[in-house]
């Protein structure tokens, strides 16, 4: 991440993170005509997020740039997320929620991709 001190990138990294799943969320929200609010970004990315952030505590994503670090974060704190989300909802673990798992998992490691590389790019020396 260029000449950053590596508080100010562990930083830049967890918000660019936020904004993927946010990102996510926006899509979901949107495409499905829920319309975007509080209680729709509550009940669909507030989950993903402390799951998120509670894996990459776990992890300690922030503490290093290693790739494995921030995979296991995506692969713990998404699962962990979408099921305290579905166990908020009351959904039953069935088909519907493991396909909104893979959902989940496909476009929040794309979203985080693309955010960590264009945080990476707005944030190097020039």
């Amino acid at each position: 991440m260029g000449t950053l001190a590596p508080n100010r990138s562990a930083t830049v990294l967890a918000v660019a993170d936020a904004a993927a799943i946010l990102v996510f969320a926006t899509v979901g929200l949107i495409s499905h005509h829920k319309g975007l609010s509080f209680r729709g970004y509550a009940r669909d990315a507030l989950p993903i997020l402390a799951g998120w952030f509670g894996a990459a505590i776990l992890f300690r994503a922030y503490r290093t740039h290693r790739q494995s670090r921030v995979l296991a974060t995506w692969l713990v704190g998404v699962t962990a997320g979408v099921l305290v989300r579905a166990l908020i909802l009351g959904h039953s673990l069935n088909g519907k929620e493991a396909t909104f798992l893979a959902v989940a998992l496909v476009f929040v490691l794309l979203f985080v991709y693309l955010l960590r590389s264009a945080a990476g790019v707005l944030t190097s020396p020039p």
